[in-house]
């Protein structure tokens, strides 16, 4: 009679090879991820990509064409310069349209914001908020050189 419960000799219990794997840890693991991907990819998204100009770099080559200058003057009121066309003054939607067109005749157009140093840094990041939106590739910020020492 065996009164230990096991049905082979001495007592013992053996146990056979596993043929399943636990997943569940796997999951928790890809579930984890899943989250931090789904909470990062929309603040990666919304960031403007900008190739900020330094202060002793050359002068742009203009490729034959004049650019595109967005000004943004001290008292936040916008202004464009298309060819021949300077310093219009125009409101966030026209600077829309405009740049879209310029950018629908010709895509690889130059994009340049020029803004007063006084300027709030929300108002240059709108301005090329729009002008990505609108379809220019890049946007270049304008500086003027570091005075000569």
């Amino acid at each position: 009679m065996n009164v230990g419960g096991s049905h082979r000799k001495g007592g013992r219990k053996r146990r056979g090879p596993m043929s399943e794997i636990n997943v569940v840890p796997y999951i928790d693991v890809t579930f984890v991820l899943l989250m931090i991907f789904m909470i990062t990819a929309p603040l990666v998204q919304t960031g403007v990509d900008v190739d900020l100009p330094q202060a002793d770099a050359a002068a742009v080559d203009l490729k034959d064409e004049p650019p595109v200058i967005v000004s943004i003057k001290k008292d936040g009121n916008f202004y464009i310069d298309i060819g021949d066309r300077q310093d219009e003054p125009v409101d966030q939607e026209e600077l829309y349209s405009r740049v879209n067109t310029v950018m629908k005749a010709n895509p690889r157009a130059q994009i340049y914001v020029r803004g007063d140093h006084q300027v709030e840094y929300g108002k240059i990041v709108t301005v090329m908020a729009a002008l990505k939106a609108a379809g220019a590739p890049k946007v270049g910020l304008m500086t003027t050189p570091p005075p000569e020492k």
